[in-house]
């Protein structure tokens, strides 16, 4: 089956250099090799590293290093990827067939639905509730999921809300695909981004039905570098690696290098700490901006992630707005229904202040001849 347009992917990258402000980024601002150097990162060694490949499903050193993080995970529970993304990707070409039901969680980070769809999937949405701060809503899970269902996919921290999960959410859903026998496929790519440095909770080891992707790209700081990875049951894993080798056969030899030292222990917290820095210091000023509007301009502060979904006032769908900061401001934002929720606009925290700054002034310009 032919696979649909990627909306916000295909804007972005049709739009994100050619824009004065980029304001629809998604992480914090990227780490230099500068950055990384003091983290122990031997860039006069690596002048001396052959340009050859890399081990397809990650290098064992580097898989050790990931496999740490996820409690009870060997070498052979981890494939490497290139990025989230294709974790994501290799997962779904490794376990979905046509007619099968997938559930997704949304708002979400919508590489899932066309993925799915594509291969002739079934996608069913349950909504996360803004009334309730972003808690799912249970009657759309229970009928999402059914035994039917192969598989169930979500984002924790959430892209785009920035909201966590609950304890009590994340047992009942495991509870629920435990009954119906279906793989939950948990993006966990913002752990580590929260605001407040309250860890957010893995669903890494809740069940065997649990497969958790991540990378380098948000709390890390690393987008650029294109390492993810995928952790669950080996013969999953197995079966990735198979998809693997038909595509992109490996991750970068230079990054599984540069990855190596950043998810060692002590750098992995470092990087966390200069995320959560850089959040600390733009919340006030993403806040104080969306009061100035009045109650036209509402919001659920993100507990993680470098992100705000921002609900507006008006009766214009959010891609004639997003159009219309791009075209009049060269302003780029993400609207709310390439993330699956119409009525809001995603908008990047992530930036240095005098770039976040004026970039929120361009936004607001519009926004408010839209109101008036």
């Amino acid at each position: 089956m032919r696979i649909e347009t990627f909306e916000m992917e295909r804007m972005q990258s049709t739009w994100e250099n050619i824009v004065d402000y980029d304001m629809s980024e998604s992480g914090v601002r990227p780490l230099t090799l500068r950055e990384l150097r003091g983290m122990g990162f031997d860039l006069d060694a690596l002048l001396d590293e052959p340009l050859g490949y890399s081990q397809s499903n990650g290098t064992i050193p580097l898989r050790e290093r990931i496999a740490a993080i996820y409690p009870g995970a060997t070498i052979d529970h981890i494939e490497v990827t290139n990025g989230t993304s294709e974790a994501n990707y290799l997962l779904a070409l490794g376990q979905l067939r046509a007619g099968d039901a997938v559930a997704m969680q949304v708002p979400n980070y919508m590489q899932m639905w066309g993925v799915a769809r594509s291969l002739g999937a079934d996608v069913k949405t349950f909504r996360l509730r803004t009334e309730a701060g972003w808690e799912p809503d249970w009657e759309q899970f229970d009928r999402a999921v059914t035994p039917r269902t192969r598989l169930v996919y979500l984002s924790n921290p959430n892209n785009p809300t920035g909201s966590v999960l609950s304890a009590a959410a994340m047992r009942r859903i495991v509870d629920r695909c435990e009954q119906t026998g279906s793989w939950i496929l948990s993006d966990e790519v913002y752990l580590g981004a929260e605001v407040t440095g309250t860890r957010t909770k893995s669903f890494w080891g809740m069940s065997d039905r649990v497969i958790v992707t991540s990378g380098l790209s948000k709390a890390y700081g690393m987008p650029g570098v294109r390492i993810g990875w995928l952790v669950g049951p080996v013969s999953v894993v197995a079966d990735c690696w198979s998809q693997h080798d038909y595509i992109t056969i490996g991750p970068n030899n230079l990054s599984d290098r540069i990855a190596r030292v950043a998810v060692d222990a002590g750098n992995r917290e470092s990087c966390y700490a200069r995320t959560r820095e850089i959040l600390r210091r733009n919340l006030p000023i993403v806040r104080e901006w969306v009061e100035s509007f009045g109650g036209r301009l509402t919001w659920t502060e993100p507990i993680a992630g470098a992100i705000g979904l921002m609900k507006y006032a008006a009766d214009s769908p959010s891609l004639a707005i997003a159009e219309r900061v791009r075209l009049n401001q060269s302003t780029l934002i993400v609207p709310g229904v390439h993330v699956g929720i119409e009525g809001h606009l995603r908008i990047w925290l992530g930036g240095r202040e005098e770039f976040l700054r004026e970039g929120l002034r361009r936004i607001g310009t519009e926004l408010r001849a839209l109101f008036n």
